[in-house]
């Protein structure tokens, strides 16, 4: 016999349970966002991770563009928090399209941001909101 207990329960771990795959199926299907500026930098351009194989890749659009800083680095991070144990590397350049690899390790699905990092100043130069 279902109990309201039982229920709730039951419905509470159906709805977790289709968040996390929706997550999961986002990324996998390739998520997509455009940057924003932060610490009076300018950072514009579009981004997107998708599976290529059995790995995660980091795409920076043919419309990137950063006005420069020191040691940019690109990462993740979630719900406007960097993640500084994501990083994937120092950015390539200030312009144009760009790849970077996410080890295979990594669950990208816990990630709703990338971040265009200043390592040297500890602070974002770029954000965009993946989705």
């Amino acid at each position: 016999m279902m109990t309201r207990r039982s229920l709730f329960a039951t419905a509470a771990a159906t709805g977790a349970l289709l968040t996390l795959a929706t997550a999961g199926s986002a990324i996998a299907g390739g998520a997509k966002g455009s940057f924003e500026g932060r610490s009076n930098h300018e950072t514009s351009g579009s981004v997107r991770v998708f599976k290529d194989g059995d790995r995660y890749i980091v795409e920076l659009g043919e419309d990137f563009s950063l006005d420069g800083g020191p040691d940019p680095r690109v990462a993740f991070g979630k719900g406007g928090s960097y993640d500084p144990d994501t990083k994937l590397g120092a950015l390539l350049n200030l312009t144009g399209k760009q790849q970077y690899a996410v080890p295979a390790t990594w669950d990208v699905s816990a990630y709703d941001e990338v971040y265009i990092w200043c390592e040297v100043a500890g602070v974002p130069l770029g954000v965009a909101k993946i989705n």
